[in-house]
């Protein structure tokens, strides 16, 4: 049977450090999406109501019963207007419950995760695609990966300045665009810190981080201040090598090409191109919950990367990850399948709580 955490209202006492026993059963009520009637309950302490659903992610939405198809026709590289289509909704509401799973699939890839073993392998790389216009509009992809599962640790867009050959037309609409929205800023540096950075609360402990790249000389200068000096390992070839199984980047190079494959946002010729890089951001969190969630390895593997790296008991559905609500960070719901010692903790911690 289901039993509140936390009373969800922010300003209520019982939020942040709720009592044993701090709410009573307040009757069900029958929603039209669901065939059970679902159970609400009454804050003593703040006198007000909530349910059940209150803490799932899909809180107050029309169609709970779409989000899962929706997921799975994004990650499969489908557009927004093809997925509305298919699921006859209109554009409007797929574009916002896409920004809303994608948003949760974000705290939920961070929630899940633990430390790396000692041998673990990073690889680091980025890649170029555009938002809005191809020629005046470029974005850098940084993506940090786990080599030996494949495990999507971040990936982020940044804006780059235009680059390439030049032609007379090209730098007219480079200029009217500079004119509209101001000269284009390299933000590539500050996005390699950060996706650098989400790796190292997976190696926190570790004596030496083994880290993968090729020859650009920033990549070694920006790991050595995220990981240390003296800490990490830092292993360079060419990006001119042949991408072949021999290439000791095939496992990065490999990811950003699913990556490609199966985010239609980032396909080089393409029409499903992002209007605004920050949601190509939620396009990018989207398939990486799904690379590391629901995707085996390989074909033919029976565990999902995260299910190797022991962050959860098993290989996960897409209904499975679009359950409870995690904007609590590491304190929100496990998830059906977290690892047993994650749930344990999370009941432990909730004891010493109240």
């Amino acid at each position: 049977m289901f039993s509140p955490p936390r009373c969800p209202y922010l300003d209520c006492p019982q939020h942040f450090a709720p009592a044993p026993r701090f709410c009573r059963r307040h009757g069900t009520y029958l929603p039209k999406c669901r065939s059970q009637p679902v159970p609400r309950f009454r804050c003593c302490s703040c006198r007000r109501s909530f349910s059940r659903q209150t803490f799932r992610m899909d809180y107050r939405d029309h169609r709970p019963d779409l989000n899962a198809e929706l997921f799975r026709s994004i990650a499969s590289g489908v557009g927004l207007r093809q997925t509305a289509r298919n699921l006859r909704m209109s554009l409007r509401c797929t574009e916002l419950k896409f920004r809303k799973i994608a948003r949760h699939l974000r705290r939920l890839n961070l929630n899940l995760r633990g430390t790396l073993d000692t041998g673990a392998v990073l690889q680091f790389d980025e890649f170029e695609t555009f938002e809005g216009c191809r020629n005046t509009r470029p974005l850098s992809v940084p993506m940090l990966i786990e080599k030996r599962t494949r495990f999507v640790i971040w990936a982020e867009s940044a804006t780059i300045r235009p680059r390439g050959r030049m032609t007379p037309a090209r730098r007219r609409r480079i200029a009217d665009q500079e004119r509209r929205s101001g000269a284009r800023k390299d933000r590539s540096q500050r996005a390699i810190r950060r996706t650098l950075a989400r790796g190292a609360a997976l190696v926190e402990g570790h004596r030496t981080v083994s880290l993968q790249t090729d020859l650009k000389p920033s990549y070694a200068r920006i790991a050595r201040e995220v990981y240390g000096a003296g800490r990490v390992i830092h292993g360079r070839t060419s990006s001119r090598r042949a991408r072949t199984r021999g290439n000791p980047l095939f496992a990065i190079n490999h990811t950003e090409a699913m990556a490609r494959d199966l985010t239609g946002r980032l396909r080089r010729r393409s029409w499903l191109a992002s209007k605004k890089g920050r949601y190509l951001d939620l396009g990018l969190q989207l398939w990486a919950a799904w690379r590391n969630y629901v995707r085996r390895r390989f074909n033919l593997d029976r565990a999902a990367p995260a299910q190797m790296l022991g962050f959860t008991s098993k290989r996960m559905s897409e209904g499975e990850l679009l359950t409870w609500r995690q904007d609590w960070g590491r304190e929100s719901i496990p998830t059906l399948a977290r690892a047993e010692h994650l749930i344990a903790g999370w009941g432990e911690r909730r004891r010493r709580t109240v």
